[in-house]
């Protein structure tokens, strides 16, 4: 028994970022043809198409503001000319900001989260939701995060968007589940990226020490729950939230 998305088409917004980037690669290798999305970064992008397409899989990449539904809806009819429907959605992209206190934060970046967590997650449902239904089935996926569960200073946009986003991808769940369509969500800790691995690893003594696991996560164990849950594997799992972050934050029932 295997991860096997052999024939399936997966999307993943922000591809070209440090989590999005081993996401492609991983579903890739589960099978999978990719559809890389990216906001500005076109050189990256198209690197890691050409990555993809060396393992033997189709790949495309694609330009879209995923803050805007006209966008996403461009995004979509390129994609289904170019490589047909699309049967398995990543939500992953997010907008940057510095984070501060609610007093300090400016007013732009609580809309920033909410146009990139909430109406991210909605323009795609919109856009690519209905194919699924016609073929009876799907994946889609968001990456939320373990900060939803904390609220720590300095958090509130970032949590407002994820706790939003959470809001979204539960109703939808129960909307879209007779279809054979899953919804789920996978939420990170503080994990190690590529870039730490090339710049040298942050001080985190303080946070493993809060871990059960006594480590920080890797992008690969994110992109192994994100495989997972996007596999006939996990086809009775929808609705739900699952951090992947060494139990350092556990959902009570």
């Amino acid at each position: 028994m295997r991860l096997d998305l052999t024939g399936k088409l997966a999307l993943i917004t922000g591809a070209t970022g440090e989590l999005g980037r081993v996401i492609a690669r991983m579903l890739a290798e589960c099978g999978a043809d990719i559809v890389v999305h990216y906001h500005s970064n076109a050189a990256k992008a198209a690197e890691l198409k050409d990555e993809i397409e060396s393992i033997g899989r189709r790949a495309i990449a694609v330009k879209a503001d995923v803050t805007k539904q006209d966008s996403i809806e461009q995004l979509k009819q390129t994609v289904e000319a170019s490589l047909g429907r699309v049967d398995i959605v990543v939500a992953n992209a997010v907008v940057q900001y510095n984070w501060t206190s609610v007093l300090e934060q400016p007013s732009e970046d609580y809309v920033s989260q909410f146009d990139s967590c909430v109406m991210q997650s909605v323009y795609l449902a919109k856009a690519f939701i209905p194919g699924m239904i016609e073929k009876k089935g799907g994946r889609f996926i968001g990456i939320n995060t373990e900060c939803s569960m904390q609220n720590f200073p300095t958090q509130s946009a970032y949590v407002a968007g994820k706790r939003g986003m959470d809001g979204v991808y539960r109703v939808l769940a129960k909307e879209v589940g007779e279809h054979q369509i899953t919804v789920n969500q996978i939420a990170p800790g503080w994990t190690i990226s590529e870039q730490e691995r090339t710049n040298g690893m942050a001080e985190s003594e303080g946070y493993i020490k809060q871990v059960p696991l006594k480590r920080r996560g890797t992008d690969q164990d994110i992109a192994n729950a994100v495989a997972f849950v996007a596999s006939d594997l996990a086809s009775f799992v929808t609705g739900a939230y699952i951090p992947v972050n060494g139990g350092n934050v556990m959902p009570a029932i």
